[in-house]
């Protein structure tokens, strides 16, 4: 399957052979017959990637924050691989198309295999021949319907989405400043709407365009001698009911320009991308003028629930959907209620979709839409995209299932490079990502199934995926005979962890945790320096803040932070004392949002000792995120974030520190990989594993029944 890719730290744009798409739950395949550049967000997106470093960071600069807050909390080494990644992933493009579905997911009803359809959403609707979409962001079209014209399905529903914002009834009056895409599509459908539509812009070509096929009442270029007035007597002297941005520039003229034209007590919608940082006087305040922002395409945007659970909003409480906006257009459309034939200024073969981008960067002649047309007579393949000559294979054989910033930054570079080590397949949700870590870190092909990463070839699986496909993944896993190696949690719920252990014990095969911090060199040496007593321990994290509506804290996807992050902690404190949990107790802060993100934990061991973790997302950023005290017969040891290590025992307190962080990731695979090389049995033993997660579990219960103390 060839889809188009960029890289954002060379710019280089390329169509290539990449994974057919992953067919996930609630989701459908489609074979693409037109897609459409927005010459809005994917050029700026495409011109930001072909300018140097330095003009990269001056367009973003609150990302280049992110990097020195990053530098300072983990040091160079870290901050240069989360760059590097960025920089080096192939980023797809695209977020509208239409085609015919040729696979529907499982619990998908309302379309068939055959059936047209129109799609969107940035990583969905790519420009590729073939996608992966969310029943959400999928609308059935009608058999006659034009595919080219209803690839415009996103453009579509985010210029629905303005008008709605604006709440304009029959007979208004609503300017639309700016005259692009958006913008021609907005006062089309004002206008299907009964609303007297002024269209303004700074190039005379999109003024005539509009007025020429009929999108606006009047058409006027923004330096037009004396535009106000000219808007006032086109309104019968009381100005625009409203009036939608649909522009994108850094000039505050737009939102300024919108004040004066605005009536009294009127609404400004900014549709597209513009600063708001409008004067005050004499019009806004004085008008008591009211601004609205158009979030996309509406309703069920960035909800992970809407979106990827496909779990729709009852239309008696939202009546306009994304997807109910996306029917909308495309029922104007098969109406002929309005005409978008004239906005496909150019159409090139996705082959030259290249030349087409280069059209939008230069502008070197004229243009409005941009459609890219796919050869639908060719038969999608699922076969592997090799990324190796090699096919020889050693002792251990891995392959990574999932592959995103973690196992970029963390797992992958560490798999040291040995004679015996053969680095197979790689399988991701996205082909982007898959072709990208195999060529990077020379994996000899990239798969579209699981039977290809579950072959024979190899006997070592890397599961790093969203934490509610570990528990399935590990048991297939076993079940096809392989050692598993898996991104905390293990799992996130019980009876997958009854499944595992039993799988684990007919297999004989190991299966590791990714708990890195227990190898981190830090924690090595705090740990030889203990004796055999019982240990008080103290593990204080100051997590920060997640938002409620991030998929660590979806309890169905993420589990939630205890699960999550949590069972890091408990394992650690198993892993300082030398004996397993036997009971638990927890108390959480409540929360709005009763995420129970902010709890106390404490545990009992079985040699006696006993460890508090201390879990708080309500705390400083400005604070070190993790502080360790441990307590044993006259010793104590004090660890700072990984950076530091103090052993206060007879005579003057010891100090270590380190230069840079050191949670213990390379030492962890590693050493993983040498027990496997060695005796195939992983460095945490089963024991500890079992125990954490039923550690975990056991907080949860704690939890629901106030504190009280459950048996491990």
């Amino acid at each position: 399957m060839q889809q188009l890719t960029q890289k954002l730290g060379s710019g280089d744009m390329v169509i290539q052979e990449v994974p057919y798409p992953q067919l996930g739950k609630g989701m459908v395949i489609v074979k693409n017959h037109y897609s459409i550049i927005s010459a809005g967000t994917e050029g700026s997106t495409v011109q930001a990637a072909r300018k140097s470093l330095i003009g990269k960071a001056k367009e973003r600069p609150q990302q280049v924050n992110q990097v020195i807050d990053t530098l300072k909390k983990q040091g160079p080494i870290q901050t240069y691989r989360a760059v590097m990644k960025k920089l080096d992933a192939y980023s797809p493009l695209g977020y509208s198309c239409a085609g015919e579905v040729i696979e529907v997911g499982e619990g998908v009803t309302e379309f068939e295999v055959g059936d047209r359809v129109a799609c969107a959403g940035a990583g969905y609707a790519n420009h590729a021949e073939i996608v992966s979409v969310p029943v959400n962001l999928c609308v059935k079209l009608d058999e006659t319907t034009n595919l080219k014209n209803a690839a415009y399905n996103t453009l579509g529903a985010i210029s629905m989405q303005g008008i709605r914002q604006a709440d304009l009834r029959l007979g208004e009056s609503c300017v639309v400043i700016g005259l692009g895409l958006l913008g021609q599509l907005a006062a089309l459908i004002l206008k299907a709407s009964g609303v007297t539509v002024i269209g303004v812009d700074v190039a005379e070509s999109a003024v005539n365009q509009a007025i020429e096929n009929n999108a606006v009442d009047i058409g006027l270029v923004r330096n037009a001698a004396g535009i106000e007035e000219q808007i006032l007597n086109a309104t019968n002297g009381i100005g625009a009911d409203a009036v939608i941005i649909a522009a994108a520039t850094s000039s505050l003229d737009p939102i300024n320009f919108a004040g004066a034209i605005a009536r009294k007590k009127g609404k400004v919608v900014v549709l597209g991308a513009v600063p708001t940082g409008f004067d005050r006087d004499p019009f806004w305040y004085r008008k008591e003028l009211e601004l609205k922002m158009a979030c996309s395409y509406g309703p069920g945007r960035y909800d992970l629930n809407y979106e990827e659970k496909g779990i729709d909003y009852p239309v008696a409480y939202v009546r306009w959907t994304e997807k109910r906006n996306m029917e909308a257009f495309q029922s104007l459309l098969i109406t002929n209620k309005i005409n978008i034939d004239y906005l496909t200024t150019h159409e090139f073969d996705f082959d030259n979709a290249k030349q087409a981008f280069d059209l939008v960067v230069e502008k070197s002649e004229p243009f409005t839409g941009i459609a890219l047309k796919y050869d639908t007579a060719k038969e999608p393949s699922k076969a592997s995209v090799k990324t190796s000559d090699s096919e020889a294979l050693g002792k251990v054989n891995i392959s990574f299932i999932g592959a995103g910033s973690y196992a970029q930054g963390n797992l992958l570079p560490n798999i040291p490079e040995h004679s015996e080590v053969t680095k197979v397949g790689v399988l991701t949700n996205t082909g982007t990502t898959s072709k990208r870590v195999a060529e990077k870190f020379k994996f000899q092909f990239c798969a579209s199934e699981e039977n290809d990463i579950l072959n024979e070839n190899t006997n070592t699986v890397f599961i790093a995926t969203r934490h509610d496909s570990h528990g399935p993944y590990t048991i297939k896993s076993l079940q096809a005979n392989k050692h598993v190696f898996v991104e905390k949690p293990l799992c996130l719920k019980e009876e997958e962890l009854e499944k595992i252990i039993e799988l684990k014990e007919v297999s004989g095969k190991s299966v590791m945790i990714g708990f890195n911090r227990r190898f981190s060199p830090l924690t090595k040496k705090l740990k030889k320096s203990l004796g055999n007593n019982p240990v008080s321990m103290i593990y204080r994290i100051n997590a920060g803040a997640i938002p409620k509506d991030n998929w660590i804290q979806d309890m169905e996807i993420g589990g939630g932070r205890i699960h999550g992050e949590v069972c890091h902690f408990v394992d650690y404190l198993t892993y300082m004392n030398g004996s397993l949990p036997i009971k638990v107790s927890a108390t959480a802060i409540p929360d709005a949002n009763q995420l129970n993100d902010t709890l106390n934990v404490l545990i009992q061991f079985k040699n006696g000792s006993s460890g508090v973790i201390a879990y708080y997302s309500n705390g400083s950023k400005s604070l070190t995120k993790e502080y360790i005290e441990v307590f044993s017969a006259g010793f104590s040891g004090i660890i700072h974030d990984f950076k530091e290590l103090k052993v206060y025992g007879k005579g003057k307190p010891k100090k270590k520190k380190l230069l840079n962080q050191n949670k213990g990731q390379k030492e962890m695979v590693k050493a993983y990989v040498d027990g496997l090389l060695k005796d195939g049995k992983a460095p945490i033993s089963f024991d500890e594993v079992v125990a954490v997660s039923k550690t975990c579990f056991a907080i949860v219960e704690s939890i629901k029944r106030g504190g009280e103390q459950i048996d491990i």
